[in-house]
């Protein structure tokens, strides 16, 4: 079941743009939800998309009645690099450019149907057939490491790790200007940007979260730019990003939260899953698996010159 309270980003919005955005479906898939009856609007089952919401409302979406296009196949041919597997666990470094999984406008040639093929199994993993064993996920822009459970009672366990944040992810960055502080922790609510409901934006009525990061090096491009190492204390949608952007520190190559700052020659956001730590599922044994930069990234940092 997704429940969400409406945010004032999304108010008098109808509701079928509501349930897409929330079930990550198209406009036409979301109208057949609510005439199947999946949808409730404060706990009354809705008989039209048409309607007009106020912020506070609350939404339900029965996943179950969500039309799909049925579970996704196994591609051999998606790219990518197994850095540990076992049992029980896959870890991938996922390169830049590749869905995590099956979506709205992405219904093959991601990262699941990739990982289908070279894991038959992992199909049975998990209560959505598109999300086989996937229990945290990284923008299609980002790349770097990302683990999938490979049996259900991993699944299960991965999830708690992620939900009380006992599993660690650091990120490799570049940010634009040169923080005051070499070490710092960015902690404000993050919530749907209230003037564009598709970008996430830091809002008083936002969820709690928190970023860590410590200045690694500062360097000079055209302008001034710091390497930072970020590392999440909550895991909300574009925290990253949203919060360096809001200290006027955004991400070199962002072209959503960085203004019209020059991309330096990168096609994505620098951001890289550098660093993954969780406990084994089954044995307990602590795992810290690490990722090098991709060569995008290596190339542009190589064109910099640190300061002085």
């Amino acid at each position: 079941m997704i429940v969400e309270e409406l945010p004032a980003a999304l108010d008098d919005e109808r509701l079928d743009r509501v349930v897409a955005l929330m079930a990550d479906v198209s406009r036409a898939m979301a109208v057949a939800v609510i005439e199947a009856g999946g949808v409730r609007v404060d706990g009354v089952v809705a008989t039209t998309g048409k309607v007009r919401l106020r912020t506070g409302t609350w939404v339900e979406i029965e996943p179950t009645v969500v039309p799909r296009r049925g579970p996704p196949t196994a591609e051999p041919d998606v790219a990518f690099d197994v850095v540990h597997v076992d049992d029980d666990v896959v870890v991938v470094d996922k390169p830049a450019g590749l869905v995590v999984h099956p979506g709205a406008g992405n219904a093959d040639g991601t990262l699941v149907n990739g990982l289908l093929a070279r894991f038959p199994d992992l199909a049975s993993v998990g209560d959505d057939p598109t999300r086989p064993g996937i229990v945290h996920r990284l923008d299609a822009g980002s790349s770097g490491l990302l683990v999938v459970a490979l049996t259900e009672a991993a699944r299960a366990d991965l999830v708690r790790q992620f939900a009380d944040r006992s599993a660690g992810r650091r990120y490799d960055v570049l940010g634009w200007g040169h923080p005051d502080a070499s070490h710092g922790i960015v902690d404000a609510p993050i919530g749907r940007d209230r003037r564009e409901p598709l970008r996430m934006a830091v809002v008083a009525d936002g969820r709690p979260a928190r970023t860590e990061y410590q200045v690694v090096a500062r360097l000079l491009a055209p302008a001034p730019v710091a390497r930072l190492s970020c590392r999440l204390q909550t895991g909300r949608t574009h925290q990253i990003r949203v919060h360096l952007a809001a200290v006027d520190h955004p991400l070199v190559g962002d072209t959503t939260y960085g203004g019209r700052r020059p991309s330096l020659g990168l096609l994505r956001p620098f951001l890289h899953a550098a660093e993954l730590s969780f406990d084994h599922p089954r044995t307990g044994d602590r795992l810290t698996l690490h990722s090098p930069l991709p060569p995008d990234l290596e190339t542009l940092l190589a064109t910099l010159r640190p300061v002085g």
